[in-house]
């Protein structure tokens, strides 16, 4: 669990990241997780995009992605959101919080 002052740092961060993924009508897959653990695993913070198309609100995508992938949700607005994980290998590690 990750304090307020630490989602704010995280909030920060991530303003300017890009999207990296995209859910669409699929919604969310097993392949989906995988490639969001990947990118978790190098990256630690990630933005994801919800297209309109969706079955999902952004907030449901964020709150099964954030449950599967035993990650942190940083931020929800709009069709976007934010998850934040730590590297599980300390080489991979390099967001300080």
């Amino acid at each position: 669990m990750i304090t307020s002052k630490q989602r704010a740092k995280l909030r920060a961060m991530a303003n300017t990241l890009r999207p990296s993924f995209q859910i669409g009508k699929d919604g969310i897959g097993d392949n989906l997780i995988m490639q969001l653990d990947d990118i978790l695993e190098a990256r630690e913070l990630i933005k994801v995009t919800v297209l309109e198309t969706a079955l999902l609100s952004a907030r449901e995508a964020c709150e099964e992605c954030a449950k599967r992938l035993d990650a942190e949700p940083v931020q929800c607005i709009g069709l976007k959101f934010v998850l934040y994980r730590q590297a599980r290998k300390p080489q991979n590690r390099k967001i300080e919080i």
